[in-house]
């Protein structure tokens, strides 16, 4: 029998401020908060997409390691151009569009944590 993976189904992340990270995700990305298990320590779920989620986890307390050309996320955005003009209106540091080699325009900005994101738009 051939193994396979099915599907996505999270991503997490550590983070300094759940509350600040929740701000950022919700206001910045429009993401839903989804409610979350009685865990025992700090966090939050968020869904992307139609089955995906952004877990936070609040107990970061080393540096974060990312960049555009490594550690990062990559969110399919519709309408790249709103979403840019909701980043300027939200006052949130980005690099403007650009085209990759294959035509596919990205958008980069950093969370609160400065973990590195993705908006691109085919």
């Amino acid at each position: 029998m051939k193994l396979s993976i099915k599907a996505l189904n999270h991503v997490a992340i550590y983070v300094a401020d759940v509350e600040k990270s929740i701000a950022f995700y919700q206001q910045v990305l429009q993401l839903e908060l989804l409610p979350r298990p009685a865990f025992d320590f700090p966090g939050a779920w968020f869904r992307f997409g139609i089955d995906q989620e952004l877990h936070l986890i609040g107990i970061r307390t080393e540096p974060v390691v990312s960049g555009s050309r490594s550690n990062h996320f990559a969110l399919e955005a519709i309408d790249l151009p709103a979403w840019e003009k909701h980043l300027i209106a939200q006052k949130v540091t980005y690099r403007p569009p650009k085209a990759r080699p294959d035509g596919v325009m990205q958008i980069f900005l950093t969370d609160p944590d400065g973990y590195w994101i993705e908006l691109f738009e085919r």
